[in-house]
């Protein structure tokens, strides 16, 4: 199954199908705000989802992704209609430890909503 198949399968699940994956996601409107935070995200960021949804995710839940490389790319993805997911390597440097993430944007179709997906990624040399 291709990434984008996998990313497909993503938007059609419950919020309980949500909670459940080995990922993050969250999903925001156009402005940013959380509308969706799940359980895998709530324990990689440290914050309960109870406490972030309606929020704005770049400006009170996650400012270090207020940059171009994030937020500026989020907005681009926005106006590029023909895109339906768009991945990219970031750095999260949580007070609580820093993590390497790949992003992938899912746009949600017939919503004015985007779906974030972090999934954590082992950055360690390999053992020989």
């Amino acid at each position: 199954m291709t990434a984008n198949e996998r990313m497909w399968r993503l938007i059609e699940l419950s919020p309980e199908a949500l909670d459940a994956l080995p990922i993050g996601a969250v999903v925001v409107d156009y402005s940013g705000t959380i509308v969706s935070y799940n359980d895998y995200e709530s324990r990689l960021s440290h914050q309960a989802a109870a406490n972030v949804i309606g929020k704005n995710f770049f400006r009170d839940v996650a400012p270090c992704t207020a940059v171009q490389a994030f937020e500026g790319r989020m907005q681009a993805f926005i106006k590029t209609t023909a895109v339906v997911s768009e991945s990219f390597d970031y750095f999260f440097p949580f007070v609580h430890g820093a993590v390497d993430v790949t992003i992938t944007f899912v746009r949600l179709t017939g919503k004015k909503e985007i779906l974030i997906a972090v999934e954590r990624v082992d950055r360690s040399p390999a053992e020989s």
